[in-house]
């Protein structure tokens, strides 16, 4: 059983930060994000359900935050019990079970029943110093934090970021935004969608995660002058980014194979996923297994290495047949923080980050050959890949500072807190 500390710091409190399987190594702007939060004075808890990833990023170890991990379902039955009997008297209890009820009426009976097991241990074990609660992620994590807020009378915030928006159910996120105070996104798209189908659109802010430029990882630069034209210096492409349909590596594959035969380039890839057996199918299919380096999940101290010794970066990124999609990748911030050129497509929130033939390249989504004409074109010309890595550091430094971002949020859940202690005040003197 964790052990949650007295609170040391904080004018107002706590914040419960609810994720799925923390430390996820999909989301370092989730830890850039937390980490910024408690320099900037917050004390927070970080309730997280689900499996965590084995590799982790090392900004992870720069929180300072109690960690509560909610048990699975079937061992955690015993510890639901025993909350139950402790909040089941809170003024909010009855309102998280006519949720539940209405929850169970509109299917996924089991998904909703496991939130609300989760809600009830999350209300029963967090600290009485929390002021408010934040969910990262509109989907489970808001779910469960949901529950807690109603039982807890606690003020609830979250944020919106790529797949929860897209392949969550309408009328899902609909609700799960009527319970928040606020919620970030951090894409014009997605601030566009969440405020078009809420009657509160001014609970949407968009808020770019941005780049920490602190946690990027020191090291000189390595990458050479290749043009493809000697074998034993071949271009080296990299791609960062799980082996899932929406990052479009299977396209990438089908350009590749239309490259000229005696054009002179090596693919690494960085990343696991659900197709990655596809992705290795396809490539021996093609005949590229000789040219493709697979180097599986990778922490960022990897990535940086190899971000510095790549030549260009690729992420032809598209619509998934799910309905997902990426919203702005920050693994393309973290290429250009390299002075790395990146090659994506003019898909979703990506042109807010690269403009077309000045900070990178951009072609249609899904566009095989669109997208081996522009590699072949930057694999041959080492001066242009110079030129868009340059100013794309540029650009990423001057407008996506990841602390304005943070700096928002600070002040969203500091204005949160406030109200909070300010109501209760006034009920205790009513």
């Amino acid at each position: 059983m964790n052990v949650i500390h007295a609170s040391r710091r904080g004018a107002y409190g706590r914040v419960c930060v609810v994720v799925h399987g923390w430390p996820k190594l999909s989301s370092p702007f989730v830890a850039q994000e937390l980490v910024g939060l408690e320099q900037r004075g917050f004390e927070l808890l970080i309730a997280t359900f689900g499996k965590p990833d084995k590799i982790r990023h090392p900004i992870v170890e720069r929180l300072r935050a109690d960690i509560l991990r909610l048990p699975k379902i079937a061992d955690g039955l015993g510890q639901f019990l025993r909350g139950w009997v402790r909040v089941r008297g809170a003024p909010g209890y009855a309102k998280a079970l006519a949720l539940l009820r209405s929850q169970m009426k509109h299917g996924e009976k089991k998904r909703h029943f496991r939130a609300f097991l989760r809600g009830v241990i999350l209300a029963d074990r967090m600290p009485s110093d929390v002021r408010a609660i934040y969910a990262h992620f509109i989907g489970r994590p808001a779910s469960v934090a949901r529950y807690a807020s109603l039982i807890r009378g606690l003020p609830l915030a979250g944020s919106a970021h790529a797949r929860d928006i897209w392949t969550g159910s309408r009328s899902e996120v609909q609700a799960q935004l009527a319970a928040m105070e606020w919620c970030a996104t951090c894409t014009k798209v997605g601030a566009e969608y969440l405020k078009s189908i809420t009657p509160e659109p001014q609970k949407v802010r968009l808020i770019y995660h941005g780049l920490s430029i602190d946690r990027v990882p020191e090291g000189a630069l390595q990458r050479g002058q290749s043009d493809g034209t000697d074998a034993k210096s071949p271009v080296k492409l990299l791609s960062v980014g799980r082996a899932v349909e929406k990052k479009g590596f299977d396209v990438l594959l089908e350009a590749l194979a239309k490259l000229p035969p005696d054009l002179n380039w090596r693919w690494i890839h960085v990343g696991d996923g659900a197709i990655m057996g596809d992705l290795k199918r396809q490539a021996d299919e093609l005949g590229l297994q000789n040219r493709i380096e697979w180097r599986g999940a990778q922490d960022q101290t990897m990535v940086f290495e190899l971000l510095r010794r790549a030549d260009l970066f690729v992420l032809p990124s598209r619509e998934g047949s799910d309905g997902d999609k990426d919203g702005l990748p920050n693994v393309l911030m973290e290429a250009q923080s390299q002075e790395l050129a990146c090659l994506s497509t003019n898909f979703s929130e990506i042109p807010e980050l690269i403009e077309a033939g000045r900070t990178g390249v951009l072609v249609p989504p899904g566009d095989a050959q669109a997208l081996a004409v522009a590699l072949e074109r930057l694999i041959r010309s080492p001066d242009e890949r110079q030129k868009l890595g340059r100013a794309g550091r540029e650009r990423v430094t001057r407008c996506f500072d990841a602390a304005e971002g943070i700096g928002e949020i600070a002040e969203l859940l500091r204005d949160t807190m406030q109200d909070h202690v300010r109501q209760s005040l006034q009920r205790e003197l009513a």
